[in-house]
């Protein structure tokens, strides 16, 4: 009875532990949020924009930290879902923030499905020259279709209604900022719930053995897509997101230096945790946006300085670095 009992109270604050880390993202998120405001109340626009790119760097964790799929396209989604939205507020009236969000999961969902059908044909390098031209072709065809999306002159003319009528997207970017923060709170808690589900595992060791998950008579390519198509949901969102805020979508969000960027900021926080993915963004992005203020001429190769020394002294990333040195031991990062 005793060994039970103590077998039980062991075991209670195992389970507690998910749900406190979930609190305390959020808690993060949100104090991170607040000291933003209160820092940069004038530059709320970089801080969306800061949220914007995170959302797309949290659907890149999904498919490579968590999957184990190389890509270098995952501005694909990110600009299919910008796309959407802002298409559908230029050309079919749909203003209402809450729908051109939907909107831009939805594309990016789509697009998600297409790209994770002719990526996971292949495996390794070759993977990771589709990605690459699935982002090149997601980009010609945005370029071509100018009456729908502006060509190389952008999609101009995005006018999004108030935020549940009472809340007008101004140009300090305030409505614009609380949504972000919003939406990245609710992605967030979605996230750490489908990486801890067993849908989460199965995914994870589709990346480690995908011989055994075949031997358990699961489908490690359906998984992955599975996969892919809820990394591009996310991405769809942080799209979204961008239009919203910035009122155009331009071919930059479709480009391979999004993607190649993106990637970065993964490796720089660490692949494989949603914290990581999260860290990586904001220090990738206030780092690069100091520094270019501070040195416009050699920001680069400051900028580039940092990467090297990440790489080589914390080969998991900031984060991923200082989660191992302080967690217990056979304690894994969230």
């Amino acid at each position: 009875m005793s060994a039970a009992t103590s077998t039980d109270a062991g075991t209670v604050p195992k389970r507690r532990r998910p749900i406190a880390g979930d609190l305390v993202g959020i808690g993060a998120i949100l104090l991170i949020a607040a000291i933003g405001y209160l820092l940069f109340p004038n530059n709320l626009a970089l801080l969306t924009r800061i949220i914007a790119i995170a959302l797309l760097v949290l659907s890149l964790d999904l498919v490579t930290g968590y999957g184990g799929i190389a890509t270098l396209g995952q501005a694909a989604l990110f600009g299919a879902g910008a796309y959407a939205a802002g298409i559908g507020a230029v050309h079919f009236g749909i203003t209402d923030p809450l729908l051109m969000t939907l909107a831009g999961l939805v594309g990016g969902m789509v697009a998600g499905f297409v790209c994770g059908l002719v990526m996971l044909r292949a495996h390794g390098l070759p993977q990771l020259v589709l990605s690459i031209a699935l982002v090149h072709l997601f980009h010609e065809f945005a370029n071509k279709t100018t009456s729908w999306s502006g060509g190389s002159d952008g999609l101009s003319g995005i006018m999004p209604a108030p935020l549940f009528g009472l809340f007008a997207f101004d140009l300090w970017s305030r409505t614009a900022y609380a949504y972000g923060v919003a939406l990245l709170v609710i992605v967030f808690i979605v996230l750490r719930i489908i990486v801890r589900s067993p849908f989460g595992m199965l995914c994870r060791g589709a990346k480690e053995d995908p011989v055994r998950i075949r031997a358990m008579g699961a489908s490690p390519n359906a998984t992955l897509l599975r996969m892919f198509v809820l990394s591009g949901g996310v991405a769809g969102v942080g799209g979204a997101l961008s239009a919203i805020s910035t009122q155009v979508v331009g071919l930059d969000s479709l480009s391979f230096t999004q993607s190649a960027e993106a990637l970065v900021m993964l490796v720089l926080g660490g692949t494989g945790s949603l914290f990581g993915a999260l860290a990586g963004t904001v220090i990738f992005m206030l780092f690069e946006d100091f520094v270019a203020a501070a040195n416009p001429f050699h920001w680069l190769t400051i900028v580039g300085a940092l990467l090297v020394a990440v790489v080589l002294f914390a080969p998991k990333g900031l984060y991923g670095t200082l989660a191992d040195r302080f967690s217990r031991p056979g304690e894994k990062q969230p």
